[in-house]
C-alpha cells in the first residue's frame, strides 16, 4: 500500500494506493498515483520537502516521485516571521 501524507495548517491529507494493482493498470488505482504524483509535483514546486519512509530502508528525502514507496511525506516549506 502506498501512502502520500501532505501536511498543512490544516493537518495531514493522506492519499493511498495500491501498488501492485495500480501497476496492473486497475484504473481507480492508477488514478490514485496520478493525483498522488501531481499533489507532490504542486507540492515541491511550492517549496515543500518529501521524505519516503519504508520498511528496511533508512528515511530519505526525495526528489522525484515514486509509485513504490510505501509512505510519502510531504512537509510544506516553513517560513518564519
Amino acid at each position: 500500500m502506498g501512502i502520500l501524507h501532505v501536511l498543512s495548517q490544516a493537518g495531514d491529507t493522506s492519499i493511498t494506493w495500491d501498488v501492485a494493482d495500480a501497476m496492473c493498470d486497475d484504473l481507480k488505482e492508477s488514478a490514485a498515483v496520478r493525483e498522488a504524483e501531481r499533489i507532490f509535483a504542486q507540492a515541491r514546486a511550492q517549496g515543500a520537502t518529501a521524505f519516503e519512509l519504508s520498511k528496511g530502508i533508512a528515511v530519505r528525502r526525495m526528489d522525484e516521485f515514486d509509485p513504490s514507496a510505501e509512505q510519502i511525506i510531504l512537509v510544506p516549506r516553513v517560513m518564519g516571521g
